[in-house]
């Protein structure tokens, strides 16, 4: 039994209730393909100065996160804002664990595939198309040559500079042209991160939307796909319906994700998610039983678990990276809670109460006991002791 705290500042009584899933790989070929965007785990005892050094990666934990992803048959987006590029950690750190992770990846009898983000975060000095092309190639160059499929990231230099869509053109077609295999597109919408606002040239969702399918228009054979965060069901529907053949829609709608995986009929989603890093006994199981015809199975494994994302995700979005660093503490993935930056403090403890009780009921605390014991300890130090 626990006592946990409520949004009205009250203290309430919990049992534990849900029925763990055991996570395991598919027992039949996805018919949608999910990445799942993973976090960092720190070394704590080496971590110096965390708001302003670099951060001291736990590399074991790290990589161990990301075998278990690929043992439940989910692909791995690397290098990602979940691994909070831009909010702890550089572009050397992100070049490491990319390294690593392909090396990693190479080596897993599941050979999956790593997507990695390529962006512009190692300059500040960004104010001409040039230079922001020439900080892209830098990181694109450095993670083809590990192996990785380029995820060309949002840059906030763009925005920065107010660039005008013919800015974007110049820059994008570049880098889709001359990447060695077709690359994925992210549009990353600023409730991730508000200097994003305006991404693509307008603030105007109809008008960046019609220059970015034309982008893609231009030479769709480059583009393996588009991640889409906008958290906007009806617009991605729209969207995707837009898309050349072959061009696949990859979510990043941590809200809607059930419905548009499934589609309407005619189209479908495939999956770009932090979230799925936090839920992946149960996403994973979903697509599986999907991809066998089994709606009934696949929303009863998905609908517990999107109460729970839209806690993780909830105002201010971007700040999600907390809920899933705790959820891999609790199920035993990493032996503290502490992130680069001290992120975990970016999320009060009735988040943290709320995010336990949901995770339970969607089956996602693998490790009652474990989690029990930890979800004590972290309420302790909020000052609300147990009996």
């Amino acid at each position: 039994m626990l006592t946990l705290p409520t949004t009205d500042a009250r203290l309430e009584p919990y049992r534990l209730s849900g029925t763990p899933l055991s996570p395991r790989a598919p027992r039949t070929p996805l018919t949608r393909t999910a990445f799942a965007a993973a976090h960092v785990v720190s070394d704590p005892l080496r971590e110096r100065n965390p708001w302003d050094g670099r951060p001291a990666v736990d590399w074991d934990a790290t990589l161990h996160f990301r075998q278990q992803l690929w043992d439940q048959g989910l692909h791995l987006a690397e290098a990602m804002d979940t691994a909070q590029r831009g909010m702890g950690v550089d572009w050397p750190t992100a070049l490491e664990l990319i390294q690593r992770t392909m090396r990693a990846a190479r080596a897993h009898p599941m050979q999956p595939r790593v997507a990695c983000g390529a962006g512009t975060d190692h300059r500040a000095d960004l104010t001409t198309s040039d230079a922001i092309l020439s900080a892209y190639m830098t990181q694109a160059e450095a993670i083809e040559a590990a192996g990785g499929q380029l995820i060309l990231m949002a840059s906030r230099a763009f925005p920065a500079i107010n660039a005008s869509p013919d800015t974007y053109h110049t820059v994008y077609r570049r880098l889709i042209d001359g990447a060695r295999d077709p690359v994925i597109l992210h549009w990353l919408g600023p409730m991730f991160d508000p200097a994003l606002t305006g991404y693509w040239g307008s603030t105007d969702v109809a008008k960046a939307s019609d220059f970015v399918l034309s982008l893609i228009e231009e030479n769709p054979a480059k583009v393996d796909g588009i991640k889409i965060s906008l958290l906007d069901q009806h617009h991605e529907e729209a969207f995707r319906a837009r898309l050349p053949n072959g061009v696949r829609l990859y979510t990043g709608d941590d809200f809607n994700y059930a419905p548009l995986i499934e589609g309407d009929g005619t189209h479908f989603s495939h999956s770009l998610l932090g979230i799925f890093a936090a839920i992946a006994p149960a996403a994973a199981q979903a697509l599986e039983a999907l991809a066998q015809g089994d709606a009934t199975t696949y929303h009863r494994l998905l609908a517990p678990t999107v109460p729970l994302s839209r806690e993780i995700f909830r105002t201010p979005t971007r700040c999600y990276k907390a809920g899933i660093a705790f959820l891999s503490w609790l199920n035993g993935h990493q032996s503290h809670f502490i992130m680069p930056a001290g992120f975990q403090s970016s999320r009060d403890i009735t988040h943290y109460a709320q995010v336990f009780r949901l995770a339970d009921a969607a089956g996602l605390l693998s490790r009652p006991d474990l989690a029990e014991a930890r979800m004590k300890t972290l309420l302790s130090l909020h000052g609300i002791d147990q009996d």
